[in-house]
């Protein structure tokens, strides 16, 4: 409303100007005269004025467009775009600014879906199981498949039983620190969604 209405007040500048017309009957009436707030209009805030602010990227495509995620009292309690992002400049598309529903979601699945091998059924574990379990397998097969020396004794010091395919919404710090990670852990075949 506040764009329409300086829009307005711009238009009726250019309408009328003061030295064209003596009456400036635009200028009176169109965007220009001060907004009469009632008591209770003067007293209200929004709901996001004692809320911290948190700076992130939209989970979706690989643009990845800059979010402000306002949470109060450990809950999220609106999500918005970042004016000050680089590559966005504040604006979402409509994916991006419904983020917030993807968020307090009461159909959103807090768990993970695991299938044992030779298992016929999926059953739910807690997400700090599956990292866990990620972790110890990643340690196992490093372990199992290091490779230090090739055959003619040459340094390798790598495995090439583990890969990495990053996604679309990492940002450049998360693909940064990615790859320092899994190249300390010897791993070769390293490669990112977005760049195939």
């Amino acid at each position: 409303m506040t764009v329409f209405a300086t829009f307005i007040g711009k238009l009726a500048q250019l309408l009328s100007p003061a030295k064209a017309k003596g009456d400036h009957l635009l200028q009176t009436y169109i965007g220009l005269v001060p907004n009469p707030l009632s008591k209770r209009s003067q007293q209200l805030q929004p709901r996001i004025h004692d809320a911290q602010t948190y700076r992130s990227v939209c989970p979706y495509c690989a643009v990845g467009c800059g979010q402000r995620i306002y949470v109060q009292d450990g809950r999220v309690i609106d999500i918005e775009g970042d004016s000050d992002s680089p590559v966005s400049g504040g604006c979402l598309c409509p994916k991006g600014a419904a983020s917030f529903e993807l968020v307090v979601n009461p159909n959103r699945w807090t768990t993970v879906k695991y299938r044992a091998p030779y298992a016929t059924d999926w059953e739910e574990k807690p997400l700090d199981w599956a990292m866990d379990r990620i972790a110890q397998l990643v340690y196992e097969t490093r372990e199992a498949t290091f490779q230090e020396k090739n055959k003619e004794g040459k340094p390798l010091n790598n495995t090439l039983a583990i890969g990495s395919l990053g996604g679309a919404t990492l940002d450049n710090e998360e693909n940064y620190l990615i790859t320092k990670l899994f190249h300390s852990l010897g791993m070769v075949c390293i490669e990112n969604q977005a760049r195939i």
